[in-house]
Parts: C-alpha cells; sequence; structure tokens
C-alpha cells in the first residue's frame, strides 16, 4: 500500500528475526524462584534436561548452567555481542582475564574477533524473595576487515547511558534508551573500536522505546540511503505506525527513509528497534563461529582446538562472584570499574 511504512511484518519467531548486520536477537524473560545457598534456584530440577534446560518450565529455563542458571564457558569468533539487561544480573568471565557484573539498565558489549572464550551466569542472589531475570542478546557481525580484530570487552553503564523523554500534546509519554547510535542529540557510548558500530557511515542504531497508554511518537528518518531497521513489538497490545496496525509479539522492517508516527493503544507498549546499513558479505555461521566462508569456518574449530582461544584463567567454567558483590568489571588490563549510582562508572 502505498505511504504504509511497513515493508514486511511477521510474528516474532524464537530467535527473533534479524536482518545484516544483526545476526540473532533472543529475549530472555526467566521468572526464577528464590536463590538457595550456592545461588541456584530453590526448587526441583527434576524434569529439566540439566545442561541443555530450555523448557521454560515453571516459567524458567536453567539453559546450560548445572547449579547457577546461564551459560557457563563456550567461544565465540568473528562477531560481537551485545547483551542488555532488564532484569536481575549477569556475572561475566572470559578468556582476556576480564570478569564482570552488572545489571538493570547495563549493556555489555564483547567484540569476540578472533577468538575469545566467556561465561554468562544467572546468580539468584536474593534469598527471601523470587529473582527475575530479563535481558536482550543481539548478535553482531564483524565486516571481513575487522574478523581477526583483538578481541575487546566493554561495559556501557546504566548511569552513563543517554535516555530521551518526549512528551506528546496530550501529555503522554514515551522513554527512549539510546544503547547505540544517536537520537536527536542524544548519542550512544561509544563502542567498541572495531565494531561495524564504530564505522561513521554505518548509521546503526540500537533503541530500546516504552510508550505510555496512548502515546504517540514520532520515529525519525534513517540519515544513511541503505540503512535498514526493524522495529519488534514485544509487550503491550500492539500500536499503528502511520496509521497501519502492528500487533504485539510482531517484527517490522520498516522504511528507513521517512519519519514514522507511533501511535499507542490503550495499554504500555515496549518496542526494541535495531538499524544499521548492511555488511553487504557472505555469511557462513556454524554455532559460536561467523565467518565469510566455510574454510574459514574450519579454521576457526581447529584453531580453537589447538589454542583454546587463550586458554580459561578461571577454576570452574561457570565462575560467579560473591552474592553481595556490586556492579563493577575489571578488565584484561587490570583497570576496575565500580557502577556508582549518583556519578556514573568510575575507576
Amino acid at each position: 500500500m502505498k505511504n504504509n511504512p511497513i515493508l514486511q511484518a511477521a510474528p516474532l519467531s524464537f530467535p527473533w528475526q534479524t536482518i545484516d548486520p544483526f545476526l540473532f536477537c533472543v529475549h530472555h524473560v526467566d521468572h526464577y524462584p528464590q536463590g538457595d545457598a550456592q545461588m541456584g534456584p530453590v526448587a526441583s530440577l527434576a524434569g529439566r534436561q540439566i545442561g541443555s534446560d530450555f523448557s521454560n518450565k515453571d516459567g524458567w529455563s536453567m539453559y546450560h548452567g548445572q547449579t547457577i542458571p546461564g551459560f557457563p564457558s563456550h567461544p565465540h569468533r568473528g562477531f560481537e555481542t551485545v547483551t542488555i539487561v532488564r532484569q536481575g544480573h549477569i556475572d561475566h568471565s572470559d578468556s582476556l582475564g576480564a570478569t564482570a557484573r552488572f545489571g538493570p539498565g547495563d549493556v555489555q558489549w564483547l567484540t569476540a574477533g578472533k577468538g575469545i572464550v566467556h561465561c554468562e551466569m544467572f546468580p539468584l542472589r536474593q534469598t527471601n524473595a523470587p529473582n527475575p531475570c530479563e535481558l536482550f542478546q543481539i548478535w553482531l557481525n564483524l565486516p571481513a576487515s575487522r574478523k581477526m580484530a583483538e578481541p575487546h570487552f566493554t561495559m556501557l553503564w546504566n548511569e552513563q547511558i543517554q535516555k530521551v523523554q518526549h512528551t506528546d500534546a496530550q501529555g503522554l509519554r514515551t522513554d527512549v534508551v539510546v544503547v547505540a547510535g544517536a537520537l536527536g542529540d542524544a548519542k550512544g557510548l561509544p563502542p567498541p573500536p572495531d565494531s561495524w558500530a564504530s564505522q561513521p557511515d554505518s548509521d546503526l542504531a540500537i533503541f530500546t522505546v516504552r510508550m505510555q497508554a496512548g502515546a504517540c511518537w514520532t520515529l525519525p528518518r534513517a540519515q544513511h540511503a541503505q540503512t535498514q531497521r526493524q522495529l519488534y513489538v514485544f509487550a503491550g497490545q500492539g500500536l499503528g505506525i502511520e496509521g497501519h496496525a502492528l500487533a504485539n509479539r510482531h517484527v517490522a522492517r520498516l522504511n528507513a527513509h521517512m519519519d514514522c508516527v507511533l501511535q499507542n493503544g490503550d495499554q504500555e507498549t515496549e518496542l526494541l528497534l535495531l538499524q544499521a546499513r548492511p555488511i553487504g558479505e557472505p555469511v557462513a555461521q556454524y554455532g559460536p563461529f561467523v565467518m565469510n566462508t566455510q574454510a574459514e569456518i574450519h579454521q576457526a574449530f581447529a584453531d580453537y582446538r589447538r589454542t583454546e582461544f587463550g586458554g580459561w584463567p578461571w577454576a570452574s567454567g561457570d565462575p560467579v562472584h560473591p552474592r553481595d558483590a556490586g556492579r563493577f568489571a575489571k578488565h584484561a588490563d587490570g583497570r576496575v570499574e565500580h557502577a556508582d549510582t549518583t556519578t556514573g562508572a568510575h575507576s
């Protein structure tokens, strides 16, 4: 239909559908119970395939965790992971010697480059209350010229990430978190140096959007002629885009070259926006490795078997921090950041 900004729409799959340069997007929502002395769930694990539990039994999964939910040590090469936490905490450790705990509103951006091993565990810190955990993990491709870059670990702390609050003519609000890219004067924090997002003409943006019931907000057009964008509606009842309906639990590929008026319905709605100029190169992927050719995939497996991408410096494959540890990051060079709710992250 003429002037319809929705080029294509479909129900959300698992994982969510993505377009170049995004490879993968998953929205984990787990309603974990109280934690025990080991920060695992106070619940029977009977009926779960421990080590590979994606059952969502009782509203939560153990994933590859044995005692604590999460993803013990595993390798990556050739792309980046962007992890956006909405509830709960994640304990990260990697083969560079970096480690961290990050929580609601924080973003971890990890360039795997030529190869890294990392783990992501979800410690259940509360012993007298449930431990809900919610996050996005997005896989972002690297161009061929950067696939063998040095791995790089970056933390974007909630207190430093810019947010935009828009109030419409009816006094109703839309809140946008600018994880990457720019929205008006608000700019995302610097991404890792070898990221596609660091290329000045990538036009890459990652926004999370929360619209009050009835709110109206205009999503401005993209900057680059080749930019593509997708809008995910993952909570609410759907919304109108320039008068065209997009239902909840749907994704739309939008015309990135027109301003789009979003009109929410009678329930709060939440959205995720991913946009970028495509890399436009062949993609060869097998499990945790993303390269340009099958020969490079075979080489990635051979390199990992030979080197283990530097080895694993931790005593176990699923290390976690003490229950009372706050949000922090220790980088491979020994630099330590502590997230401070008043002044932001500091060394």
